[in-house]
């Protein structure tokens, strides 16, 4: 039985908020100005989302019962804002610069995702508190040489001389979440690519309002 299971095919699998593609298309404006130091990659327009829970690993035949479980969560309106200025992670010598996305209702959501995905053993519950965020740039590396009995140098970040410009005040107002979606992530050399699975839709904010 362990053969089988380490011969069947698994999925990389997380969960995650989708945004409004007026929101995208301003962030990806925003990115073409702001990242111009040769160090920043800019993340492709597809990867700009909310992370929820990140599941790692688990075998294909068992995506649908994931999907029963995310699917089981109900849809609740989830409202956002951006912090005008990008953070920077780690702040000394940062591999990523991310956009601070303060929302009551993502910390809500993910609290109940992730006790729901935990006790089917789909996910394990960070010690550290979540984070809202959207990763927008993450900074390319630099091959050091190799230490002694090593065959190959470590990677580690470039300096970043020009961090990113902050953001226009049009993409600092509220807004909301338009999906939560579960997907699967596919490592290749460029870069990974997201392949939507399942996806429950969110009512907007201001429905709620009236």
């Amino acid at each position: 039985m362990a053969k089988e299971r380490l011969k069947s095919p698994r999925a990389r699998l997380f969960v995650a908020l989708d945004l409004p593609d007026a929101v995208r298309d301003g962030l990806a404006e925003w990115q073409a100005r702001a990242l111009s130091d040769p160090a920043l990659r800019p993340m492709r327009r597809e990867a700009l989302h909310v992370t929820l829970c990140f599941l790692s690993y688990h075998p294909e035949k068992l995506i649908p019962r994931v999907a029963e479980v995310f699917a089981s969560i109900p849809a609740r309106p989830v409202e956002l804002r951006f912090e005008s200025e990008p953070s920077p992670r780690p702040k000394g010598r940062p591999r990523l610069y991310a956009l601070d996305a303060h929302s009551e209702g993502a910390v809500a959501l993910q609290a109940e995702l992730s006790e729901a995905l935990e006790a089917e053993r789909f996910y394990k519950q960070e010690t550290r508190a979540f984070w809202p965020h959207v990763t927008v740039a993450r900074v390319r590396t630099e091959r050091q040489p190799p230490g002694a009995g090593e065959r190959r140098g470590r990677g580690r970040p470039k300096r970043v001389a020009g961090p990113p410009a902050a953001l226009p005040d049009s993409l600092t107002e509220p807004f909301g979440a338009v999906r939560m979606a579960l997907y699967r992530s596919n490592l290749k050399p460029q870069g990974a690519e997201y392949v939507s699975l399942a996806g429950v839709d969110l009512p907007s904010p201001r429905d709620q309002k009236r």
